[in-house]
């Protein structure tokens, strides 16, 4: 078996300091995938820089204070690798993928975009670059007998279901038609699955990110957006997923929950 799980921090430093050590010392995952980490290594303190027991790759931004993606594994990786061959981003703790046993595992941290700005213009050039990416990566990977988990938040609801006010955000970025239009390109032409979508069919939900404004987490008005995106072979042999609700508001460290998937890989 192996359980990976896959969260946007929200600034590592401050989630360490709300619960996620705790949680962190507490998790039965194999492999666990962090995003939005905004601090160097150098900046975090020894229990999550590299806690005992974990091997850890961290892929700071260059503009300090942004982005940043981690991977923990209890197994130390057979290669590493930072960004995706990209001249704007691989600098940009956006990507990094590890290596293990018949499986690469990626975290990724896909822009979020905001309409009308540059920073949406970012995240479609992020797009157009990172789908043949994946494609390729399937690719190499089944050539050698590999399976693929790229983990992370993918800033997309695909469809309806995956959020709570899809109405009133058909023209906000994470939800426009030419962004949903991209993640069917991923499953459709470059060949993954959305393994929690897969797992739970025809629900709304399960949401992993609710806006701190209001009483979104309450009411559970939230979105779908962090995601195991798999190989077919590998989604096929997902057991179960789980999303990592806090109990309450008070007790988050993070606006977004951790997303939790078992496989077993015995057939790998």
């Amino acid at each position: 078996m192996l359980t990976v799980t896959s969260v946007n921090v929200n600034g590592l430093r401050a989630a360490a300091k709300k619960g996620c050590v705790e949680w962190l010392a507490a998790t039965a995952a194999d492999v666990i995938c962090l995003q939005e980490v905004r601090a160097e290594p150098a900046q975090l303190p020894d229990t999550v820089r590299e806690p005992e027991g974990w091997h850890t790759v961290h892929a700071p931004a260059a503009a300090k204070g942004r982005a940043g993606v981690s991977l923990y594994s209890r197994r130390e990786p057979e290669a590493v690798r930072i960004g995706f061959g990209s001249a704007e981003f691989d600098a940009a703790g956006r990507y990094a993928e590890i290596d293990l046993p018949g499986i690469t595992v990626g975290s990724l941290y896909l822009p979020s975009g905001e309409v009308g700005t540059e920073r949406q213009a970012e995240k479609e050039r992020f797009m157009a670059e990172f789908l043949p990416y994946l494609a390729g990566l399937r690719e190499r990977a089944a050539a050698g007998g590999r399976e693929v988990l790229v983990c992370g938040d993918w800033n997309i609801a695909h469809q309806e279901a995956d959020l709570k006010n899809w109405r009133a955000n058909r023209k906000n970025a994470g939800f426009l038609p030419e962004e949903r239009a991209w993640l069917s390109r991923v499953y459709e032409e470059a060949g993954y699955a959305d393994v929690v979508r897969e797992l739970h069919p025809g629900v709304e939900g399960p949401y992993s990110w609710w806006s701190y404004r209001g009483r979104a987490f309450d009411n559970d008005s939230g979105w779908r957006i962090d995601l195991h995106v798999a190989t077919r072979g590998l989604a096929e042999r997902a057991l179960k997923a789980e999303v990592e609700r806090a109990a309450s508001h008070d007790l988050r460290w993070s606006d977004h929950a951790p997303v939790t998937v078992t496989y077993d890989l015995a057939g790998a």
